[in-house]
């Protein structure tokens, strides 16, 4: 294990750290879906001065060295530029990291009931232990789309007037047999239904407690039962972020895989001054954690198009030209890494596990099963990289996911190496990764963003 990162700050450097991870907290908090993620990000990118590339393209004008534009993408992603001195065929430094978290969706024909109580039944975002999501407060976030186009934005149990939902478990009384599972089949994933009612609609046969739920979201939201078919509807932990243990010194929170490197990613090209060299991107995806598939996933092809606008505003566009603006690109692909936790310590080797305390991670690998599903960032690269974190004073560490052959875990990282660019994964240590409340340092959330800052900078 490596020096401490907060050992180098005095008080000025520790209230930076603080004043960071309040930002950040407030983030979270506001940022809990990718939808709510884009958004933020959007109303911050116009804030920092960046125009909006649909009206640049709109209306035919040109991108200029220091010009700073962004793209949101279906509303869950974004990407943002700053336009350099250099020709873009020169490649990009490139902060990637994504705004999805693990979570429970509602299915398209959600809601029923069952012996007096109403439900809305799930299926489960990512890779989630199912038992860790019941008996918890939970909130409901997302959007509801009408058939006359209007959309109805849903956050519902983050107030204190609110009420939350919840998906009950077994007693223990009772649980025996349950508890003779294996740890996979606790919880089946047909049996987190969310219990959001049981007052009965009086004079009603059929369903009278259904009935009295759909007259609520009628006259209260607007909702009507078919909605739900064009809805997107997700449950995360009720709540805000706090501050963990006596000295305050890490964040307890729902969603820092992978809030916790896209912030300082954001915030790294926001905060970027003047005209850089060689233009700086920043993208924030959408459906990492269930395997990058999908039209707003790095998969997907808008990463690609968007550059291509870019290009096609910079100078007269060229096929050949973007494939060497991506080829000739560098990336940080800001993903987590698994804290090494002692109280789990045979999961890890300890000569190559992330501390927590201890600054930024890079994960030369990860996959798994012989690095499968890995880009494994080339040498050359890595050395040009620790020039750069020494040069910045930036704490940073190197880890993998894991002991060899118990598991793994991929990012986007091999998705933007088939671009021939080079890039490494690189992000903060995280404890209880995938639970509904993990667990970060704040001196690493920091370090992360400095490290970032200085990529951008080299």
């Amino acid at each position: 294990m490596q020096k401490s990162a907060w050992e180098k700050y005095d008080s000025e450097g520790l209230k930076a750290i603080e004043a960071f991870s309040g930002e950040y907290r407030e983030f979270l908090d506001l940022g809990k879906t990718e939808r709510e993620c884009t958004a933020l990000s959007v109303a911050a990118a116009k804030k920092a001065g960046f125009m909006d590339l649909g009206e640049v393209i709109r209306d035919r004008r040109a991108l200029r060295p220091g010009d700073r534009v962004y793209c949101a993408w279906m509303k869950k992603s974004i990407v943002l530029f700053v336009i350099g001195s250099e020709p873009v065929e020169n490649g990009m430094q490139i902060l990637g990291a994504h705004i999805d978290s693990p979570r429970i969706d509602l299915k398209q024909n959600p809601l029923y009931e069952d012996s007096g109580l109403a439900y809305l039944d799930t299926q489960y975002y990512g890779g989630i232990k199912k038992y860790q999501w019941v008996a918890l407060p939970l909130a409901l976030h997302g959007v509801v789309v009408r058939t006359d186009g209007s959309v109805l934005e849903v956050a519902i149990g983050e107030s204190e007037a609110d009420p939350v939902f919840c998906i009950s478990d077994l007693l223990p009384h009772l649980a025996e047999e349950q508890m003779k599972k294996d740890g996979r089949k606790l919880i089946d994933g047909e049996d987190l239904n969310l219990i959001i009612g049981g007052i009965p609609l009086k004079d009603t046969e059929k369903d009278p407690v259904k009935s009295g739920i759909l007259k609520i979201l009628r006259e209260r939201y607007g909702i009507e039962e078919e909605d739900f078919l064009s809805a997107e509807l997700e449950l995360v932990p009720a709540g805000k972020a706090r501050d963990m243990g006596f000295d305050s010194g890490m964040i307890l929170g729902y969603g820092h895989d992978d809030r916790v490197c896209a912030y300082p990613s954001l915030r790294a090209i926001l905060d970027y001054q003047g005209t850089p060299r060689r233009t700086l991107c920043c993208v924030l995806t959408d459906k990492e954690e269930i395997g990058s598939v999908g039209a707003t996933s790095m998969q997907s092809h808008y990463f690609e198009n968007i550059v291509s606008e870019v290009y096609g505003r910079v100078q007269e566009y060229s096929e050949l030209g973007v494939k060497r603006m991506l080829q000739n690109s560098c990336m940080l692909s800001s993903d987590v890494s698994a804290g090494f936790d002692p109280n789990f310590a045979s999961a890890f080797e300890k000569k190559n596990a992330a501390y927590l305390g201890c600054g930024v991670c890079f994960n030369k690998y990860t996959g798994g099963n012989g690095k499968a599903r890995s880009s494994d960032a080339n040498a050359e690269f890595i050395g040009a990289l620790r020039r750069v974190m020494h040069e910045g004073d930036v704490s940073f560490q190197f880890a993998e996911l894991g002991k060899v052959d118990l598991g793994g875990g991929g990012t986007i990282a091999f998705m933007c190496a088939k671009y021939c660019m080079n890039v490494i994964d690189c992000g903060v240590a995280v404890l209880s990764m995938h639970a509904p409340f993990e667990i970060i340092s704040k001196v690493d959330l920091y370090e992360a963003y400095r490290c970032y800052c200085a990529f951008l900078n080299a």
